[in-house]
């Protein structure tokens, strides 16, 4: 048998059966599928929970509270030459250890109390599920090895967080804005966001930002400075 032959025999074959790793490829593409509508139907339940409580509130005459807000993101916008041991920990503990730094953090006491102790070197807010997303898709890495790795694929992220559930994208970015059962051990995983320079005015980096200055508590309003800087 000729070496052309032999090669049309072999490409025949191929074609004739399925390949395994493609099957894998196409079984995993249909699993992300899944998942990603799974995790948009959750959210969006949760939003429509909440506007159904508001308008029984509104038609009971009563008045409806939201809950505490589970996610915040902080960024770094100045130096520390010359401050305190204490700070520097704290900012080290929080995982912002350059200027525009930005990472997410779970909102409990002791967080906030640490946040509001950094204060005049961060702000801080509660992002949008779509401040989230674009900050994971455009700035989004994972520390591996000991080493920043950006995120190039889903395989990525299932070969370093596949123990935790997580296999995709959409999926970290479901358990970050949620803050799910595993939130800790896929924040630790994210390496902090490096955004561009602050668009804040290196005078008002001294002001809170209640009295028009750059550093605190922007609650909502985080998701413009992000916005801007991402």
């Amino acid at each position: 048998m000729s070496a052309k032959v032999a090669t049309a025999v072999q490409r025949e074959t191929c074609t004739k059966t399925v390949c395994p790793c493609k099957a894998r490829c196409q079984a995993f593409r249909a699993e992300v599928i899944k998942r990603t509508i799974k995790n948009h139907k959750d959210i969006e339940a949760a939003k429509k929970a909440v506007y159904v409580a508001k308008r029984n509130a509104e038609i009971n005459g009563d008045l409806y509270a939201e809950a505490d807000p589970k996610l915040i993101v902080a960024i770094r916008i100045r130096g520390i030459n010359g401050v305190s041991p204490k700070i520097k920990k704290i900012l080290k503990l929080l995982r912002l250890r350059q200027i525009n730094n930005a990472v997410f953090i779970k909102a409990n006491a002791s967080t906030i109390k640490m946040l509001r102790l950094v204060d005049p070197y961060v702000t801080y807010g509660y992002p949008t599920l779509e401040t989230v997303q674009k900050l994971i898709y455009k700035r989004g890495a994972l520390k591996i090895n000991g080493n920043r790795m950006p995120i190039t694929s889903n395989c990525m992220i299932k070969k370093a967080l596949g123990d935790k559930d997580i296999v995709c994208v959409d999926d970290l970015i479901h358990e970050i804005y949620t803050v799910g059962k595993n939130f800790k051990e896929v924040n630790n995983k994210l390496a902090p966001f490096k955004l561009n320079g602050a668009k804040i005015a290196e005078k008002n980096k001294k002001i809170h930002f209640i009295l028009g200055g750059g550093f605190g508590n922007r609650e909502l309003l985080i998701n413009k400075l992000i916005a801007k800087m991402n």
